[in-house]
């Protein structure tokens, strides 16, 4: 059986980043779970972290992730390229099957298995089943509107939860802005 388990889709604008996943986890045909949270605080709540595959193999990923980031004193950047360089050598990670969308308020990146560490050109990543969705509808909110981060990623995910099987409306919601306090679950800050 394949397990389809996330959408996750993460925007930068002006100086804020958010991060957004929907809670469905399915096996086959079948919805085992409607509220998994899918997104992470990490170094202090000053980095978030997005992980698409298999839930265990993600988590080993983020705990990794989160030593690196702590051995860099924060450095987003290289704490992804020590990550990324751990899971192409290491014969134990070598086989886990995730992605990470890795973010701080000047930094999105998103790191895979095959070594991959991508800066999107626009601002904009998604991952997961129905990630396609959740980035097409982000990039037409971020070219067509004036919309907060947090908004846009709220928004692209109930459009792919509206569309792909495996994507659901139990969205959680992470956003962090410049070097402020971490903003809570589903706030926003008005400009």
């Amino acid at each position: 059986m394949t397990a389809h388990a996330t959408t996750i889709v993460a925007i930068k604008r002006n100086g804020e980043v958010a991060l957004a996943g929907d809670g469905q986890v399915t096996v086959g045909d079948t919805v085992l779970k409607h509220r998994a949270v899918k997104i992470r605080r990490a170094h202090g709540g000053r980095v978030l972290a997005g992980f698409a595959g298999a839930v265990a193999d993600a988590l080993t990923l983020f705990d990794r992730f989160e030593m690196q980031l702590e051995r860099s004193a924060g450095d987003l950047r290289k704490a992804a390229v020590e990550l990324a360089k751990d899971w192409r050598t290491d014969r134990y990670l070598r086989r886990l099957e995730a992605q990470l969308i890795l973010a701080n308020p000047d930094t999105l990146l998103l790191v895979t298995g095959e070594g991959e560490i991508i800066e999107p050109d626009d601002d904009v990543l998604a991952v997961g089943s129905g990630g396609n969705y959740a980035l097409s509808a982000a990039k037409a909110l971020l070219a067509n509107t004036d919309m907060q981060a947090g908004d846009i990623a709220r928004a692209a995910m109930e459009i792919a939860a509206s569309i792909c099987i495996y994507t659901n409306n139990q969205i959680s919601l992470e956003c962090l802005q410049g070097s402020e306090e971490p903003l809570s679950e589903g706030e926003s800050r008005v400009q």
